[in-house]
């Protein structure tokens, strides 16, 4: 049946495109051809709130048309007013002619779009891919709107992927262009966040362009690589692309085309018919659902592609747009890839023409080049397997693009950006928002929350809705996670029976991820199993126990967070959900699926595909194998407790981040809060994860800071991104070693930690020089020493006494002493230079330094002048074999002084007093040697000879010169563009 109404307002909208106005008078003229359409605003108000409660077309319509309006820069008829603004949405419904009544109801349908776009660093690129020539050609595209839009995503939703997939596509290189360019970016996501969905719009924005060779790399299982296959196939690639003109009631043309019965298959897009006899291009896929890539069948045929006119190259429109596209995805296994490029050195002419695009997913996984630079030989670049593969796919392809996806991008910013080969994001780097629903590192932890513990609850604390601290008072807390996966699926199916979508309840996981051992998890899992079948869930105790969880916690989390969603009011309407879901995780008898393989073999027995399977509610319990890539369907409750060193490693193990809709409030991570990290320490897992979301939201952060162009020109390109990558706990670096070997520390923040420097130069005129630096800072020492007498930090213990000769001087003066000093290598000690630096006001203020040099006991003190001060008590300390530096500078005793002084327990100032921003130097004249004659060899006529002194000294910078921020390293990465450069350019620095 005809819809009048939704006739005209959709040719109306057409006709406008990208520039609103007078709705009535376009729409008065349409009307006249469309018979029966009420254009009364009041009608037209009934069938928006209508749909919008239906998620019905017009509503989507108008959503669609409003949002994209609101994110226009600078278009002509916006009368200056900034996109995404309040300003600029009345400015719209003043072109469209709308009342106040109407602009009310079209703002509640579809809201402004206030949030940021994505943050892009870029160079400069020439522009082509207009709105116009967008449109002129555009056929996949909208194919996957219209998806988006049976998927119920919003208009906003859409309208965000709409703009972060064109802002990648428009810094391509132009498909039709004559040159030869190839343009490399990143774009880096959140953690289980839609990425996939964005490099599916950007697929289907670059074929529509003219792109007509597009490679994924996807995964390192068959799982993972299928799951992605199958998603561009059900998106973007269609029905008709896959049945190839088969007929869908003739069974023999059918057999082994895939997903016939597949029970998705009626939600594959469906084009109509072949997208070729619609004045479009054909997709012929060269990977399928069960098949990777396994060679280009009958080789040069693959790619041969329909020529219009044979003449002219197949990047010329005349061909382009006329020619079948082909795409591939293709795990990321170095025999898999190792057989592409062999078969793509087989083929000569073509490839030159093809304008390809290459979709690297989880970029910063077995891509990055895990080998050392200081280890290879002379002049070659050596490379570990994919990385080798994936340079080599570029050489063939020179007409290629390469884009990165990931959710941790510090490896891939770490890479050479000399190398031309390699995958360093020269051209752009673009940061996504994270979406609409998404739940992630701040869903879970109070981040710079003002509130003090006392007044935090569930309604106003992330920590106190959704974290449970595993300590050593609550004991391992395992059972009560267990109690509280069988508590959320009965909720889950109580909404699923009073009119909650069920879609998003089809899967229910709980995650185990307590080891990295294999071994651990056979062990772990049986542990599960047994509690499982011993927790009396059927018994008057087990539902006493469950209860009472539900009432002391999801109870009242729901009531404050989800107080719009079916809850039940009592757990005796919950009871009997509980034995359905019992049932449901029981089914097949064991509760619990081991996921530790390495082999895709391994994985097919799983039956954990959650794409092609009906129903997974099972408890996992993993390592590796569940922290990168494989997505856990459904996952409601986190039992965690691995520790890691690397923040990206910590961040991939975080799949408690995802949407979560219909149950966000039910949401439990129990993670350790007293881990092992090694013999003799522990690390609180919660705050790791709190430090590298710092890190990643400083990352951020700053790129939205110098994304801004200022007069046209870009502030930061992606050269100079490397150097805001930061680090805020010093056990958990950014990446793996094997990752970092191009990363350099350009800043290391030390707030009340000690600064000790251990190598120093050998050469006896380096040392002279380093003394004479010094000699200002030493004579401010008086003749007289102070007795130190403190408490250590501890406040259990007393230090044992000594005496020093102290002084103060101001921060510029010391700062310009070190930043004269020679090191053992070049550039050493730049790092916390550089951070020292800051703290002039500019970071923090720090006003001065209270300078200690302890003097030894008097039976052992040999003291002698250095540089005309008064006598000083010589130390003497011996250099580790073989290198420059020393075993240890300070003394114990001296250490507590300095943390007390700091920390504000001690004041053994000249005057009696320090102040918040004073820091503390403890300053060691050194006489390398283990005996008492090689330190009386030094000194003659009361005077220490300069060449045989060494500086050292260990600061301790006050506990507030860190800034907002709190982060304590920046990195960048080497370029080789400048190894041995004296000189570097402006523009590189």
């Amino acid at each position: 049946m005809t819809d009048p109404l939704l006739q005209i307002h959709t040719q109306v909208l057409s006709g406008m495109g990208p520039n609103p106005r007078s709705f009535h008078a376009l729409a008065q003229l349409i009307a006249e051809d469309v018979p029966g359409g009420d254009l009364s605003e009041d009608n037209f108000r009934a069938r928006l709130a209508e749909d919008a409660a239906s998620g019905g077309p017009l509503a989507a319509l108008w959503g669609k048309a409003l949002n994209t309006w609101d994110r226009d820069q600078d278009p002509n008829w916006s009368a200056g007013t900034a996109a995404r603004t309040h300003e600029r949405r009345i400015a719209i419904y003043d072109r469209l002619g709308f009342g106040p009544d109407l602009r009310a109801t079209l703002d509640a349908v579809a809201p402004v779009a206030v949030t940021p776009p994505a943050t892009i660093i870029a160079r400069r690129h020439i522009p082509w891919y207009t709105h116009e020539r967008a449109a002129a050609r555009s056929f996949y595209w909208p194919a996957y709107e219209r998806k988006l839009q049976q998927r119920k995503w919003s208009p906003k939703a859409i309208a965000d992927l709409n703009e972060a997939s064109r802002s990648v596509v428009e810094r391509l290189t132009d498909p039709e262009q004559v040159a030869r360019r190839q343009a490399k970016g990143l774009v880096v996501g959140y953690v289980q966040s839609g990425k996939t969905a964005n490099f599916t719009g950007v697929i289907a924005k670059a074929l529509d362009a003219g792109y007509r060779l597009v490679i994924v790399l996807s995964g390192t299982l068959n799982l993972l690589r299928a799951q992605t296959q199958r998603r561009l196939d059900m998106e973007l690639i269609g029905q008709d692309n896959i049945l190839r003109g088969a007929d869908l009631g003739d069974l023999d043309s059918l057999v082994g085309v895939d997903y016939i019965h597949d029970e998705d298959w009626s939600k594959f897009v469906q084009h109509g018919s072949r997208p070729s006899t619609q004045g479009a291009f054909d997709i012929e896929r060269l990977t399928t659902r069960d098949k990777d890539y396994k060679s280009l069948d009958q080789g040069i045929r693959t790619l041969e592609f329909e020529k219009r006119d044979p003449a002219r190259q197949l990047y010329d429109p005349i061909n382009l747009h006329h020619a079948a596209a082909r795409v591939m995805v293709v795990k990321k296994n170095q025999r898999v890839l190792a057989k592409l490029v062999r078969d793509l050195k087989k083929i000569h002419g073509i490839l030159g023409e093809i304008p390809a695009l290459i979709i690297d997913d989880e970029s910063d996984q077995a891509s990055v080049n895990t080998t050392n630079p200081e280890k290879w030989t002379k002049g070659a670049t050596e490379r570990s397997a994919i990385n080798g593969l994936i340079s080599e796919l570029l050489k063939l392809l020179p007409r290629a693009q390469y884009i990165g996806y990931t959710a941790t991008p510090f490896a891939n910013v770490f890479v050479d950006p000399g190398d031309a080969q390699d995958i360093f994001p020269s051209d752009f780097l673009i940061s996504l928002e994270a979406p609409d629903g998404y739940m992630g590192v701040r869903d879970f932890h109070d981040l710079d929350s003002p509130l003090p513990d006392s007044e935090r609850t569930s309604a106003n604390s992330q920590e106190k809705a959704h974290v449970r601290s595993i300590t050593e008072e609550t004991g391992d807390c395992l059972q009560e996670a267990m109690d509280g996966f069988l508590i959320t699926g009965a909720l889950k199916l109580f909404r699923a029976d009073n009119g909650v979508d069920q879609e998003p309840f089809r899967h229910h996981t709980m995650l185990v991820h307590q080891s990295v051992r294999v071994g651990d998890h056979a062990e772990l899992a049986l542990r599960i199993n047994t509690m499982w079948h011993q927790a009396g869930y059927a018994s008057t105790q087990g539902h006493s126990r469950l209860s009472d969880l539900w009432e002391r916690d999801f109870r009242e989390v729901s009531a404050a967070r989800a107080a719009n969603l079916p809850n039940p009011v009592s757990y005796e309407e919950l009871r009997p959900y509980i034995s359905r879901a019992r049932q449901m995780i029981s089914s097949g008898g064991n509760p619990v699926v081991i996921v530790n393989g390495d082999s895709d073999r391994y994985f097919e027995q799983l039956d954990l595909d959650f794409d092609r399977t009906p129903r997974v509610w099972k408890i996992l319990v993993g390592g590796t194998k569940l922290s990168r890539g494989f997505t856990v369907e459904g996952l409601t409750i986190t039992y965690y407790r691995r520790t890691a060193r690397q923040a990206d490693t910590l961040m991939q193990m975080g799949r408690w981040f995802g949407f979560r809709p219909g149950y966000r409030d039910l949401v439990r991570l129990y993670i350790g809060r007293e881990e092992p990290l090694t013999r003799t320490r522990t690390v609180d897992l919660y705050e790791a994860f709190e430090a590298i979301c710092r890190d990643e939201e400083l990352f951020r952060q700053e790129l939205r800071q110098y994304a801004e162009l200022v007069d046209g020109e870009p502030q930061v390109i992606p050269d100079q991104v490397p150097p805001l990558v930061a680090q805020h706990l010093p056990w958990v670096r950014p990446s793996a070693r094997n990752k970092m070997f191009n990363a350099e520390v350009v800043e290391i923040r030390s707030p009340g930690r000690p600064i000790e420097v251990l190598s120093y130069p050998q050469d006896p005129a380096a040392l002279a020089r380093n003394v004479k630096q010094w000699a200002p800072v030493l004579r401010t020492f008086p003749a007289e020493s102070t007795v130190i007498r403190s408490l250590t930090t501890n406040d259990s213990m007393r230090t044992r006494p000594f005496s020093a000769r102290i002084s103060r001087i101001k921060h510029a003066e010391l700062l310009a002493v070190l930043s004269r000093l020679e090191w053992a290598s070049e550039g050493f000690f730049a790092p916390h230079l550089n951070y020292l630096a800051q703290l002039d006001g500019r970071l923090a203020l720090v006003t001065g330094w209270l300078l200690i040099a302890p003097q030894l006991t008097e039976g052992n003190r040999i003291e002698a002048s250095v540089a005309d001060s008064v006598p000083l008590s010589l130390s003497r300390r011996t250099r580790q074999q073989g290198t420059a530096a020393f075993g240890r500078i300070a003394g114990v005793n001296h250490q507590d002084v300095a943390k007390a002084i700091i920390a504000g327990a001690t004041n053994p100032g000249p005057d009696g007093m320090t102040d918040s921003d004073t820091g503390v130097a403890l300053i060691y004249p050194i006489i390398e040697g283990a005996s008492e004659q090689d330190v009386r060899s030094a000194v003659s006529n009361g005077n220490a000879d300069p060449k045989k002194v060494v500086m050292a000294f260990a600061l301790y910078p006050p506990k507030s010169a860190i800034g907002s921020s709190r982060r304590l390293l920046r990195f960048r990465a080497k370029d080789s563009r400048h190894k041995g450069q004296v000189i570097i350019p402006a523009s590189d620095v």
